[in-house]
């Protein structure tokens, strides 16, 4: 049927209007992609035993977009749908799901499990031409999601260029009315598609409540020219990881001519957390099994009740028992009542973030101290032991330019680590996407002599080498007073002084990655010094190692290389805080960046001559030795003198 359709499509031109209607699927009506599948009628897009899931659907004919390649006038048209999402354990992390309009129906990269099976990250944009409309239910602050209960606009990137939370106005008063995507009921969701004047307006509310007159979100830019290809793909995309929610689409249409059809609500399937059917049977025969149920438990209770209560205080005794290996490792240990009561229970008001690591919350202690408590899963107790005594070396690291931890608790196999609390949270957040307050020059240096000198301590003044391995401005956290910690060490690894790396694994994240790792795959302390050098390019230019808002931009290490070959380096310097620096230290730093991002690791500086170079002291390579073997321009980027020795060879 799909290959028919397809074959009609290559001999019919592509100004037929394009309209369909279904209340109900078949497995021939869509295009179904991975772990999609129509179950009763209804399109279901993950499956709930895998612990990474993607499924996609997509009506099997494209919609034309554009009438040429070079067109700059889109198409327009809209579409209605009605989905339910349902989360098995409502204190579970959150997915949602994703109305998608791409031209292809396997967007290269897509991470399994993450990003509504779309995206690869938010430092990456997709390769190809997409656009999405997510519906999210859960929170990702590094995306800048306003909440976990939200719908937002995808310009070819997980972060959304607008986002709402979900509800919608009521067309009487115009009250705003929140709508619960995450408890399972039928929602219904408008979508219209301007191509004329590169609008779109989404609008929900839930199924059978009359579609809402003013829309829940409005976005009207002409860049949405440049996400939209002659023909595109119209469907759904959905992705989760360990916890099950079913996203499921019950309804569908669309039409490029007009309004689209309206959909019948009135004979869907509706999805509950509990079971609410009635039974069928008659009042005599519920009547007697009711007596027989208290014959049966006057008969059992007395036994029952001392065996549970037993059973229960031997569970409790088990649960709150430190194990040998526990103290061996650490023995700073809270008590699950503890972290409980400093979190509000683990409150969602509390919820700083979550992925699929698990939680972080914001908790106070009873000495009123402020903390963040990260929640992370294990699947045995032997991976757990194994976890805890990486951990247990992390937690021995002390500098003033690290993130603290404070201690952990053990609660079955999840384990809680709990962290001093940042309450500036990350260092991008103050640089990026128009902060409300834009860190000024003298600020931003300080930050970057914080960092340097925590990763000095990781890499030379701890009786073992630490490698960061995820080094970037998203993991550097501000304190109180704004200065600089190193945080996250969840892809960290400890090795003696002088041995090797035995990882083989690619870990990190694009952007910051040295290129050596692509062939080399062992990581170095110089590979940490390269993704250090990203961030000072970063926080000295205000711009991202990847621009996920134009495909023609170089990336962020080419572009300043650009400016250096040119002799014109203070160009690449942010002009928002022009006029708070004098240029030979704007310079300096700049090619403090570049030196430390050289595509030879051989030519990168140690932390420690970074450390020195930065507060003014006598490097082991003089200042200006570390920045005499930089590559003149992004195009010999790998010429670093094919007779010279090496700057600064490895230790």
């Amino acid at each position: 049927m799909i290959q028919q359709l397809l074959l009609i499509h290559l001999f019919i031109s592509s100004s037929v209007a394009l309209d369909f209607l279904f209340n109900s699927f078949n497995a021939t009506d869509v295009t179904l992609i991975g772990d999609a599948r129509v179950d009763s009628s209804v399109v279901r897009l993950t499956n709930d035993t895998n612990q990474f899931s993607i499924g996609r659907a997509f009506y099997p004919i494209p919609i034309p977009m554009r009438t040429t390649t070079n067109s700059t006038t889109l198409s327009s048209f809209s579409t209605s749908f009605i989905f339910s999402i349902l989360p098995e354990i409502s204190t579970s992390p959150g997915f949602g799901l994703a109305f998608v309009l791409s031209n292809s129906t396997s967007p290269a990269g897509a991470i399994s499990g993450q990003y509504f099976g779309l995206f690869s990250n938010s430092t990456v944009p997709s390769v190809a031409p997409l656009l999405a409309v997510e519906f999210d239910a859960g929170q990702n602050p590094e995306f800048n999601d306003p909440d976990g209960n939200h719908v937002g606009i995808d310009l070819n990137n997980i972060e959304s260029i607008k986002t709402e939370t979900a509800g919608y106005y009521n067309s009487t008063a115009g009250d705003f009315i929140a709508v619960d995507m995450r408890n399972g009921q039928n929602v219904r969701a408008w979508i219209e598609f301007d191509g004329t004047e590169f609008e779109i307006n989404v609008t929900i509310a839930p199924a059978g409540v009359s579609r809402p007159s003013m829309p829940l979100l409005t976005y009207k830019n002409p860049v949405i020219a440049n996400y939209v290809s002659t023909e595109m793909f119209v469907g759904f995309s959905a992705s989760k990881v360990t916890w099950v929610e079913p996203q499921r689409i019950l309804a569908w249409s669309l039409s490029d001519t007009g309004v689209a059809r309206d959909l019948n609500t009135t004979n869907l399937p509706v999805f509950l957390p509990v079971s609410s059917s009635s039974s069928s049977l008659s009042t005599g025969v519920i009547a007697a099994i009711s007596i027989a149920c208290i014959i049966l438990t006057a008969l059992c209770l007395s036994g029952c009740y001392w065996f549970l209560r037993k059973r229960k205080a031997e569970e409790e005794e088990e649960e709150d028992k430190t194990e040998d290996w526990e103290l061996e490792y650490w023995p700073h240990r809270f008590s699950y009542e503890e972290l409980s009561q400093a979190t509000k229970g683990f409150s969602n008001e509390e919820l700083l973030g979550s992925g699929g690591f698990g939680r972080v919350y914001k908790g106070v202690l009873p000495n009123n101290t402020e903390v963040a408590v990260k929640c992370v899963n294990h699947d045995s107790k032997q991976g757990l032991r194994e976890f805890m005594a990486e951990i247990s070396s992390m937690g021995r690291l002390q500098h003033k330019n690290l993130v603290q931890m404070r201690g952990w608790c053990r609660k079955g196999n999840e384990l809680m680590l709990v962290y001093d609390y940042m309450p500036n949270g990350s260092l991008n957040r103050w640089i990026f996407d128009k902060p409300t307050r834009l860190l000024g020059w003298e600020e931003r240096r300080r930050v970057l002599v914080d960092v340097a000198e925590g990763l000095n301590y990781l890499h030379h003044g701890w009786d073992q080498v630490v490698l960061h391995r995820d080094i970037k401005s998203s993991n550097i956290l501000l304190d109180a007073d704004l200065r600089g910690r190193l945080g996250d060490f969840g892809l960290a690894k400890l090795y003696q002084h002088g041995q090797a790396a035995n990882t083989t694994r690619v870990v990190g994240t694009l952007g910051y990655l040295a290129p050596e790792l692509a062939s080399v795959a062992s990581p170095t302390w110089a590979s940490d010094v390269y993704s250090f050098g990203v961030v000072v390019l970063e926080v000295a230019c205000g711009r991202r190692p990847i621009e996920t808002w134009s495909d023609d931009d170089p990336l962020l290490i080419d572009w300043v290389r650009e400016f250096y070959a040119e002799g014109k380096l203070y160009k690449a310097a942010d002009e928002r805080i022009a006029g708070e620096y004098k240029v030979e230290d704007m310079e300096g730093i700049l090619k403090l960046g570049l030196a430390c991002s050289h595509p030879d690791p051989l030519h990168r500086p140690t932390m420690k001559d970074v450390v020195a170079v930065l507060i003014g002291e006598e490097a082991t390579a003089a200042p200006g030795t570390l920045l005499s073997e930089l590559p003149r321009a992004a195009g010999n980027a790998a010429d670093g003198g094919d007779n010279e020795e090496p700057a600064l060879p490895l230790v």
